[in-house]
This record gives structure tokens, C-alpha cells and sequence, in this order.
């Protein structure tokens, strides 16, 4: 197995999601995928994703060593945020493996979770005015592509839903691996992710002299291979 492919296709899977981090609260295969089903994704990528964790090749981030957050321009001062809770996962196929198809990457977000140590400043965020967390709980980032800028980095494609609202997204990645055996599989790696969003596109432009229209979403995330 060729170390170098291995490690692309983490990033590529991994960073694909977006952005944002992943994590699954356990290892039974109904609560790995339950918060994407009902329509939330298409079935054909769920199916993926529970096919992967049948097969071993399920990789999921952990939470508690992971990151996910963006940060805005107001005024003289620069808004930073982080989500304490979100779940999701990615499906990575071996090197041999003829399917490649089958690589999927969606991690969900609960825009509730959101924290930016300051009571007024996040209730602001969560208000109707931006992220509307009552009537949009959710951020679903879900991935269909990527394009290779070197051996650890790449620019990965997906969708983006904010506030019901989709669109497309790119991330610029870089990958580190953090564990990689002596038979050529990473088992763990770091997955650092960048984009630069504007809020006014999903629905988000309240206080325009105020708020700066263009927002850095970024991520920090610990990926680990799920042996369940």
C-alpha cells in the first residue's frame, strides 16, 4: 500500500467535511449515521457511511481533541467562535480498492453549541439576525470533491448548508500524520482546513456597517480509525 495515496485519501476525505470537525458519540452503526438520516443527506451517501463501518474503513475525529470555529472582522475588534458539539464521519476506501466512489465525508454542526465567551456577542449570533439557531439548528457540510496542490495539501469541495441555504465551498487543507504503523496505515493524523465564506450569502446580512461581511471558517481536527 502506498503511504502517500493513504494519506491523501484521509485528507481528502477528511477535509471534505468541511470544516469543520467530526465526531461519533459511539460505535453502533444506527447511532453513527441517525443524525444524518430522514432526508438530512441523500441515502445513497448514509449507505456509504454504514458500509464503511461494517468493512473497517470508518474514520472518525475526536471531539475532545478537535476544533471548529470561525472568526469575523467588527469594527476594531475581530469575533472569534468555536461549536462545542457536532458529529459526523467519512468512509475511505483502501488504495487497492476499486470503488473510490464510495469515499463520502459529512460531519453536522449544532449551531446552539456555539461559544464566543461573551453572553451579548453570542446571543447576537444566535439570534434571527445571523445563524437563527431556534428555527436552524444545523450546519451540514457533506463533501463531492478535491483537487491536489501538493503531497500534504490539497483544495477540498463540498456543500455547505447554513440557515437551509446551500452553496458551494472550498477548503485549503494541509495534513500531519500523527501515527502511521509499520504496515503503511495511518491510524491517527491532524487535519488543519481553512475557507472564506460571505455571511450575506446564506441569509446573514444584518449590521453590514458594522459586521464585516466575509467570514474565516477554520478547523483543527484529530482523525482516528475506527476498529469497531
Amino acid at each position: 500500500m502506498n503511504t502517500n495515496m493513504t494519506m491523501k485519501r484521509f485528507l481528502v476525505a477528511l477535509l471534505a467535511m468541511g470544516g469543520m470537525s467530526l465526531a461519533l458519540a459511539n460505535t453502533e452503526e444506527s447511532d453513527i449515521c441517525s443524525p444524518f438520516m430522514d432526508g438530512k443527506v441523500d441515502e445513497a451517501t448514509v449507505a456509504t457511511m454504514l458500509d464503511a463501518a461494517e468493512s473497517g474503513y470508518l474514520y472518525r475525529i475526536r471531539r475532545d481533541t478537535s476544533q471548529v470555529g470561525f472568526c469575523v472582522s467588527s469594527g476594531w475588534t475581530q469575533v472569534k467562535g468555536q461549536f462545542r458539539h457536532f458529529s459526523g464521519g467519512l468512509a475511505l476506501v483502501p488504495d487497492d480498492s476499486m470503488h473510490t466512489a464510495d469515499e463520502q465525508a459529512m460531519v453536522m454542526i449544532q449551531t446552539a453549541s456555539l461559544d464566543t465567551r461573551s453572553d451579548m456577542v453570542e446571543g447576537l449570533i444566535k439570534s434571527e439576525s445571523f445563524f437563527d439557531v431556534e428555527h436552524f439548528p444545523e450546519i451540514l457540510f457533506v463533501s463531492h470533491g478535491f483537487i491536489w496542490t501538493g503531497d500534504d495539501t490539497a483544495q477540498i469541495i463540498g456543500d455547505l448548508t447554513v440557515r437551509g441555504i446551500t452553496r458551494q465551498v472550498i477548503f485549503d487543507v494541509t495534513l500531519t500524520p500523527i501515527e502511521l504503523p509499520g504496515n503503511g496505515t495511518v491510524e491517527r493524523l491532524l487535519v488543519k482546513a481553512k475557507t472564506t465564506i460571505h455571511r450575506s450569502d446564506f441569509g446573514m446580512d444584518s449590521l453590514p456597517g458594522l459586521v464585516s461581511d466575509t467570514v474565516t471558517l477554520c478547523m483543527s481536527v484529530e482523525a482516528v480509525r475506527y476498529a469497531g
